[in-house]
């Protein structure tokens, strides 16, 4: 409660509290059009593109919606109408960085007010770029949760956020601090920190997370890229763990999320009832079957990929032990994503920003095209499917009446060429509007 009074004192002294608080005008109309719409859930872009909005939320769709004779009309030209993205895996309170050993020092150096301050303008630059929601998955020190609870309160301009306060894993594993000599970073980590070992401290970790503001329990399965002391793809729980930890969230009505690069640890989380595996580099056919059966989604996270490719091709300073992680997670993912896709298993957008510069959220539509799926497909994986993933179904992720008012606009047709999404120049979340940038 403390950090958060100290990074709201820090906004208001920055001037930032009073400037987003004017911003806000939820009681008034607009019709907005252009050329085109994609309601997130059709088969087809369809013509002419229409929504009405009031309130904050949508109150007409299509030709033959009621245009209210009040209402401001917007008109966008030769553009699509689309809901708001949703990145399903995003950390908003993490800086990407190309210096491994200026990151390390910097998150022991850093007072946690300036990591606050970071974070919002990592959540400005992701709703610009047309992700009105996600579902952060991993963050520290209460970071998230406190900027989740900045954009709801309107103190900072951001998309909505599910968070997960900290990501629950094994002692030693992918979600536990490595790389240090022991006592460096003080006691001995536990479940207040998300480091468990058994199932009664995965329950109490769940809990924990919930009564500091988790609305999405996120656990590392297997071991991961980024990390310093685990391979990449070793099982990291017991099922005994994630039994417990997927059956105490589910009981607090929260959904699962399973960092899971490896098969093994995939396999287990799923029989657990994991609701998305996340990376999923080196699923096999038995774990892709069991997914499908259980109606799991995945999220590939193929930015991540991108990211890894473009520091490697630089010649970025790698640790050498994660540069030989990322290049067996790079050889293997994209042929994975098309396993998944021909078993037509769920799919949903997510894309690990901070892992690439936060902003480029909107490429992951592109590569998931470029491996395969149709573009309208991608546009629901990041629309409609995502929302069904984080249990908002009845809010977001399509354009139909009585859905919150969230509402992009790109230039031309996305059906037609999908890397019209990373030009995003309309955003409204809510019935407020953050950017309008027609182009000339």
């Amino acid at each position: 409660m403390i950090r958060r009074v100290i990074v709201l004192a820090a906004l208001c002294a920055l001037g930032l509290l009073p400037a987003f608080a004017q911003q806000k005008q939820p009681s008034k109309s607009y019709v907005l059009k252009a050329a085109r719409m994609f309601d997130g859930k059709s088969n087809a872009i369809v013509a002419p593109g229409i929504v009405v909005v009031t309130d904050g939320k949508i109150t007409g769709v299509g030709a033959g919606a009621n245009l209210l004779s009040d209402a401001e009309v917007i008109d966008l030209g030769d553009a699509t109408l689309l809901p708001g993205f949703i990145d399903a895996h995003t950390h908003l309170t993490m800086m990407y960085r190309e210096d491994y050993a200026k990151a390390a020092l910097d998150a022991l150096r850093k007072p946690i007010p300036e990591m606050a301050l970071d974070a919002s303008a990592n959540a400005r630059i992701t709703l610009l770029a047309g992700f009105t929601t996600v579902r952060d998955v991993g963050s520290r020190d209460f970071l998230d949760a406190g900027l989740r609870n900045a954009i709801e309160r309107e103190v900072v301009p951001g998309p909505r956020m599910l968070v997960a306060v900290h990501a629950i894993g094994a002692t030693g594993g992918h979600c536990d601090e490595t790389g240090y000599r022991e006592g460096a970073l003080g006691p001995e980590t536990g479940p207040e920190v998300g480091v468990v070992n058994g199932p009664d401290e995965a329950r109490r970790a769940v809990r924990l997370a919930h009564k500091y503001g988790a609305t999405i329990i996120k656990t590392c399965a297997t071991g991961g890229v980024l990390s310093l002391a685990d391979a990449v793809d070793t099982p990291q729980l017991t099922q005994a763990e994630l039994d417990a930890l997927v059956d105490e969230a589910h009981a607090l009505r929260l959904k699962t999320a399973a960092h899971a690069h490896g098969a093994e640890g995939a396999k287990r989380a799923i029989r657990a009832g994991i609701d998305s595996i996340e990376h999923g580099s080196f699923l096999d056919d038995e774990a892709l079957d069991m997914m499908k059966q259980k109606g799991t989604y995945y999220v590939p996270t193929l930015m991540a990929v991108q990211g890894l490719t473009e520091q490697i091709q630089k010649g970025v300073p790698i640790p050498p032990a994660i540069k030989v992680k990322a290049e067996d997670a790079i050889a293997h993912v994209h042929l994975t994503f098309q396993k998944a896709l021909a078993k037509n298993i769920k799919i949903g957008l997510g894309t690990d920003a901070a892992v690439y510069p936060h902003g480029r959220n909107a490429e992951e539509f592109h590569q998931m095209v470029d491996l395969g799926m149709k573009p309208i497909d991608a546009l629901k994986a990041g629309t409609s499917s995502d929302a069904d993933l984080l249990g908002l179904a009845n809010k977001i992720g399509t354009l139909e009446i009585g859905k919150l008012a969230d509402v992009v606009a790109v230039p031309g047709d996305p059906a037609q060429n999908i890397r019209q999404t990373e030009h995003v120049f309309f955003v409204m979340k809510e019935g407020v509007i953050y950017k309008n940038e027609k182009p000339k």
